[in-house]
């Protein structure tokens, strides 16, 4: 999963869509990054609200991103979406766990979430993250929506922490199952 929190937690402000915190980290560096992990990912997973979002904002969206984005097979989680009109989107109407774990076992390929509150607390309750992947920005909101929401306690190993010359660190962590 790939996403970026400010310092206390939040990965959405207090409105929906409120992401104006990450203009703080952007620059080239951030932009590598992603480009790089689109370009490593076989499949991307989104709950609706993400999923929405980044359709709107994709499809009509131009260049070699815009390309990737609009040519990667997407599974879209939701009761309530009639249908995924997004190129290469697939409605998942069932149960997300059951669904997400059947995608792991069909390939070795990698999956991502990219946003998805709701789609990644589920996820990672379930533990279902191979590897969590953090941009924390240097930033406090003081309120808006946390990511995970409530998970068990669960220990992560550290892969890797690198700085970014923004002032976020990018951190990368996989589930410790033995501890």
């Amino acid at each position: 999963m790939w996403n970026l929190i400010t310092l206390d937690g939040y990965f959405e402000g207090e409105k929906r869509w409120d992401l104006r915190f990450h203009n703080h980290v952007w620059g080239d560096e951030l932009e590598a990054l992603s480009i790089d992990q689109l370009q490593q990912a076989d499949r991307l997973l989104f709950g609706r609200i993400t999923y929405d979002g980044m359709a709107a904002y994709w499809k009509v969206a131009t260049g070699e991103v815009a390309d990737r984005m609009n040519a990667i097979p997407k599974f879209v989680f939701s009761r309530t979406l009639e249908r995924a009109d997004w190129e290469n989107s697939t409605l998942v109407k069932g149960d997300a766990v059951e669904a997400v774990r059947e995608l792991k076992r069909q390939g070795e390929g990698l999956s991502f979430v990219f946003g998805s509150g709701d789609l990644s607390a589920t996820l990672a309750y379930h533990d279902l993250f191979d590897e969590y992947r953090i941009c924390v920005v240097p930033m406090m909101l003081g309120r808006g929506k946390t990511l995970f929401g409530r998970v068990p306690i669960r220990a992560l190993r550290l892969l890797e922490a690198r700085p970014l010359q923004s002032g976020g660190v990018i951190l990368r962590y996989e589930p410790d199952r033995a501890a």
